[in-house]
């Protein structure tokens, strides 16, 4: 045994194809020390393998945010390299962009995004103090009707406000005189009002947040030196600094970005702004796509200037109010007088914010030969029917949603995988670039993402590179993706987060596979916020318009271009009709997955995750 043991080791043998590993002089043998592991042939081509999903990811976020985005704002600088002229460097897009209707445009948006901020936080802070600090009735119908608001389209409520006012709308079809509210409305008054409504969702959410976790000591320490409830206002107020700012640039980005009210009221009203200047830009002929790309550099400034003045407002002084002698807020008793207001308020603001809309379209749609000059306007299911039959109408409902199926679950596969990087343990290189790529994509304006579709796909070099998506349902799917992407992963990345490591690391060690240790255990936590970012991907992609509208593949416009077109044509009943059967279908889907999810799934998967 003694004599075995004293026997030299046999020198070791490698493989064919070995070569030596550095640090060690033997061939296909690492150090102990040593970071470079030998591979062999099939090994390598083993590694290659396993990382092609990477590749296959990082090359989807490029082809769906990176290239086009990137392309098109180039072009402001140098038409050139992109075959839009001559100059390789030059500054002329930025010099058309500052003169003319151009610069009243920009004007005209920044002034607008100031008033609707103003007024959509001064109205969302005084709602946020009645729903949140008191017992005024109807609270938790405005916390739905906000949800609502926020899901429903600008230009849905522009239009629905529209036919009610037009000069042969339904007020006028009942004999109304509304030719004084109409004036106010067709202009910069209606827009601003437009975009106010719009806005006050985000300063609600933003504000109300805030507003729940600020403690009653504050209000004690107020009534007890003798201030009164408006010092006690003023001091709550103030102590909402950081929410009041944050909901302030949020509107201001917004509503300076919003397409809807654009195509809609400023173009009837003939008042121009910046997003349907980047429109007519592309839409021009011969196209301006340089013009377009300094009017977008020009509108992601503005929302960059908004962000530095919140920075620079909050900068150098503290708001933490949260600790651990913190107490909860008090809800206030109203009396019958102030109960009666604060009911009116809320009631008011219901009805200008969806219930006007609201009734504008349905009565529109169930008025017979709206817009006509016969005498006889009727009360009937005529405009439903003809929109359920004719092709033109009801073809555009059926697009739209096979698109919003697919853009949906295409958003929330690589949304999942987007959160699960920007949440690992520790972030490398490459998710810190995603976490970039995503911030920078949220200010982008939806007019801006299809642009710069429409722009880098129809390039001499993507038909060189065999790349013929220009004018297909793909390059749409594709948009539409994009501009979903950046929220919906941060919608999953707040419960992806809250996943623990331990989890997947312990369904691993009793044998269990990658797929089932996510079947089993990721899926089941993260079940109902899938489902909350697939519904609104979805019901945000069924009535989406500036995307649709630029990159509509012909004879198949979706939903939103097909209810533009019927209008255009003045088919006002057959246009607001399908209007609102694309808004009941779209909610129709949000309660059928909803009531599917509850009826489907095992108890625990309702129970376990935080409700989105």
């Amino acid at each position: 045994m003694t004599e075995q043991l004293r026997q030299p080791v046999p020198p070791f043998k490698a493989g064919p194809g070995a070569v030596p590993v550095a640090g060690t002089g033997v061939p296909g043998l690492a150090s102990a020390g040593s970071s470079r592991r030998w591979r062999s042939p099939e090994a390598r081509k083993t590694w290659s393998v396993r990382f092609s999903p990477v590749l296959a990811f990082w090359l989807a976020i490029v082809m769906v945010l990176i290239l086009p985005i990137g392309a098109f704002l180039l072009a402001a600088f140098s038409p050139r390299l992109l075959g839009q002229g001559d100059e390789w460097f030059t500054l002329s897009a930025f010099s058309a962009a500052f003169k003319g209707t151009l610069l009243q445009a920009l004007a005209d948006s920044t002034a607008l995004g100031l008033v609707a901020a103003a007024v959509a936080v001064g109205v969302s802070l005084a709602l946020a103090w009645l729903v949140v600090r008191t017992d005024a009735p109807g609270r938790k119908i405005w916390t739905g009707a906000v949800f609502a608001l926020l899901l429903t389209p600008s230009y849905l409520l522009s239009m629905g406000w529209q036919r009610l006012l037009e000069p042969s709308g339904v007020l006028a079809v009942a004999g109304i005189d509304c030719s004084w509210a109409r004036d106010i409305y067709y202009g910069p008054v209606g827009i601003a009002l437009i975009l106010s409504i719009k806005g006050i969702p985000f300063g609600f959410l933003a504000t109300s947040a805030a507003m729940r976790g600020l403690g009653s000591e504050f209000d004690d320490a107020v009534r007890v030196h003798g201030g009164t409830f408006i010092d006690s206002l003023r001091v709550t107020v103030s102590l909402l600094g950081p929410a009041v700012w944050a909901a302030l640039a949020i509107v201001f980005a917004e509503s300076v970005s919003d397409y809807g009210v654009a195509s809609t009221l400023s173009s009837t009203s003939h008042f121009p702004v910046a997003t349907y200047a980047i429109f007519d830009a592309v839409e021009a002929f011969p196209v301006r796509f340089p013009v377009a790309a300094a009017v977008s550099w020009m509108l992601l400034g503005l929302i960059a200037v908004a962000l530095l003045l919140q920075s620079m407002a909050l900068k150098g002084r503290s708001y933490r109010v949260l600790g651990g002698r913190s107490r909860s807020g008090r809800t206030l008793s109203l009396t019958r007088p102030w109960k009666a207001a604060a009911g009116g308020f809320l009631t008011v603001l219901i009805l200008i914010a969806l219930g006007v809309p609201a009734f504008g379209a349905v009565s529109a749609s169930m008025i017979d030969g709206l817009g006509s000059l016969q005498s006889d306007h009727p009360l009937s299911l005529t405009n439903y029917d003809h929109a359920l039959h004719s092709p033109n109408l009801l073809g555009p409902l059926v697009f739209s949603t096979q698109m919003a199926l697919i853009t949906a679950t295409a958003a929330a596969v690589l949304a999942l995988l987007c959160a699960r990087m920007l949440t690992a343990r520790s972030l490398t290189a490459s998710a810190k670039v995603l976490d970039f790529i995503l911030l920078a994509a949220i200010a982008l304006p939806g007019i801006v993402f299809a642009a710069g579709y429409i722009f880098t796909y129809n390039l001499p070099v993507t038909a060189a590179l065999n790349i013929h998506l220009y004018g297909t349902a793909s390059l749409l799917v594709l948009a539409y993706v994009a501009s979903a992407l950046p929220s919906t992963t941060r919608l999953l990345a707040g419960s992806m987060s809250q996943l623990q490591e331990s989890m997947r690391e312990a369904s691993r060690a009793h044998g269990s596979g990658p797929v089932w240790t996510w079947l089993s255990v990721v899926l089941p936590v993260l079940a109902r916020p899938i489902l909350s970012a697939w519904l609104l991907t979805f019901s945000g992609t069924i009535l989406e318009l500036p995307i649709s509208q630029l990159l509509y593949p012909p004879g198949s416009p979706p939903v939103a271009v097909g209810i533009n077109q019927a209008l255009g044509t003045y088919d006002f009943g057959g246009g607001t009709a399908v209007e609102v059967l694309a808004v009941a279908f779209s909610l129709a889907v949000i309660g059928l997955a909803s009531l599917i999810f509850r009826l489907a799934t095992p108890a625990g998967w309702r129970k376990t995750g935080p409700q989105s």
